[in-house]
């Protein structure tokens, strides 16, 4: 059995004892984690201290003020005395109020390798401007106002494998550029007209926040309105053009599906490239903003489609969820399972435009089988809270996922049909089961740091095992910058491993793993490490890898 056949094997096994946990009473559940962390959470990154940096944008005020700190106005920003970006530890829920003086709204981000966050773009005197947080305790934003060439509102981002952040598109932009700016090539603005041919309409876009994926060969897949490229953004060259996806729904801002990559099933062969798929879920029909307009609301679409990009002919495999959604954020999980989240089933992106809530997470795996009385979705326990337009969610190290964010307004505003909502909650996957005993990653040698192509040892423990060893692997997860359903940078890669795992004592065990062999497989910077036993992942331990 190939390397491939034996990981898929153990990602069904996974799924299906997910499955048989989610057909009892463990169909995953939540809990309030804060009931106001003073903003709305439209923007959200989780650091390699574990530590969520959230922000909305810096119009007007928020619930939490700059104390001893002196407010600047003039005219070139747009300062109030106002928080509009905090950062929140999930583990004591506490809460420490940064300062923009930017405009930040509906921008893009990404980690740098050394773990900076980056921060582009924004709303009129923000939408040039280039923000860095350094993740340590008195740490702040530092806004560089003329950081971009263009303006970039509705960008998305993506790091390469030479550390280097691409930022495409943007409204009415229909080029690409690179940050920070470190050499002469940084300076180009690079033309990209596919992203005028799929532009709706000036005021019905729908190709804004496009969706970005770096191929395991190292070219950008783009992803917008309902068509992609594959882009050689070294030679500045589109490679290929791929085939429409069926269906006549628009996938992008602000008819906005969302999109992830697929788990990398990587090999102990260096030389062997693995197949890379994308699945993309829910968006509207191409006006459905326009009618939202106009006090009629469309139903959402179910829709969604696999396309397996490294393919020489590729083509849409499609599938519907059991739920009308629209502006869904899609986590990985720990497991290679893909979370659906937030959302409505009415409508469309933007103020006031959405409706009906769509307050029950959807579970999908990749790998299960389908058949007549069986399909890859299920259904999980609701929220009470509705998370609508610049709503966020992102997975937490411990395999939670915080969900936070959702305003359809202008403003902050507390008595409207959708309130601006404040509170940040978790969501629990069946995966944490009273039942079922969690792995824990007890050492790694040589340790935390890694290089390309280097073989690890992970020690891992198993509370109160019996039996024998079940199949195990290893997952290795990229965090992500959420924002309008679209996860930047998300990225799960299931490692290679050197052997089956091997006893040590009555509950401890040993793995020989591979590290991912090149740049274009794993950018550099921090990942979330996990081992997964059973379908249940342990808490994630941080790894740096360059």
């Amino acid at each position: 059995m190939t390397t491939k056949s034996l990981v898929c094997l153990i990602l069904v096994t996974s799924s299906l004892f997910t499955l048989a946990l989610g057909s009892q009473t463990h169909r995953g559940k939540w809990k309030l984690l804060k009931r106001s962390i003073g903003i709305s959470a439209m923007h959200m990154q989780l650091l390699p201290n574990d530590k969520i940096i959230a922000f909305d944008w810096n119009s007007g005020p928020s619930n939490i003020s700059l104390p001893g700190r002196k407010c600047v106005v003039d005219s070139e920003t747009t300062t109030d005395c106002y928080s509009h970006s905090v950062e929140f530890d999930p583990s004591s829920r506490s809460i420490r109020p940064l300062t923009i003086t930017t405009d930040t709204w509906c921008s893009s981000g990404a980690l740098l390798p050394n773990g900076i966050l980056i921060q582009s773009g924004g709303f009129r005197l923000g939408d040039r401007v280039v923000r860095s947080l350094t993740p340590c305790a008195n740490c702040d934003w530092v806004e560089k106002k003329n950081g971009l060439i263009t303006s970039r509102w509705y960008a998305s981002n993506q790091i390469l494998p030479n550390g280097k952040i691409i930022v495409v598109g943007g409204m009415n932009q229909f080029n690409y550029e690179f940050i920070p700016k470190t050499s002469t090539s940084d300076q180009t603005l690079y033309q990209l007209p596919f992203l005028e041919e799929t532009r709706y309409s000036p005021l019905i876009p729908n190709n804004l926040y496009p969706f970005l994926h770096l191929t395991p060969g190292g070219k950008l897949f783009i992803f917008a309105n309902d068509r992609a490229i594959l882009l050689d953004h070294v030679n500045n060259k589109v490679v290929k053009n791929y085939p429409v996806m069926p269906g006549g729904v628009s996938r992008n801002y602000p008819s906005t599906g969302s999109s992830v990559l697929l788990p990398l099933i990587l090999s102990s062969d260096f030389n062997n490239h693995p197949e890379a798929e994308v699945f993309i879920c829910g968006g509207t029909v191409p006006d459905s903003n326009q009618k939202a307009n106009a006090g009629v609301f469309i139903t959402a679409s179910k829709s969604c489609g696999r396309l397996v990009i490294t393919a020489n002919n590729p083509s849409w495999e499609m599938e519907e969820m059991p739920l009308n959604r629209l502006m869904g954020d899609m986590i990985l999980l720990p497991t290679g399972d893909v979370l659906i989240i937030n959302g409505a089933a009415k409508g469309s992106a933007g103020w006031y435009a959405g409706r009906e809530p769509v307050l029950n997470p959807v579970l999908y795996r990749p790998n299960a089988p389908v058949t007549a009385k069986t399909s890859r979705f299920e259904i999980m326990s609701p929220s009470k809270i509705p998370r609508l337009y610049h709503s966020t969610a992102h997975l937490l190290s411990d395999g939670r996922v915080l969900v936070g964010g959702s305003n359809p307004n202008s403003n902050y505003n507390f008595t409207a049909l959708y309130p601006t909502e404040l509170s940040v909650e978790v969501f629990y996957p069946p995966y944490f089961s009273p039942t079922v005993s969690r792995p824990l990653i007890s050492k790694i040698n040589p340790g935390t740091n890694l290089e390309y192509k280097q073989k690890f040892t992970m020690h891992f423990h198993i509370h109160q095992w019996h039996e024998e060893l079940g199949k195990i692997y290893v997952t290795m997860v990229a965090p992500s910058f959420t924002s309008h359903s679209y996860s930047m940078n998300q990225r799960l890669l299931v490692l290679a491993l050197d052997s089956e795992a091997q006893k040590v004592d009555f509950s401890n065990f040993v793995v020989d793993v591979h590290a991912p062999a090149t740049a274009t497989l794993a950018p550099p910077g921090y990942y979330q490490l996990f081992v997964v036993h059973k379908g249940v992942p342990s808490k994630g331990t941080w790894v740096h890898i360059k």
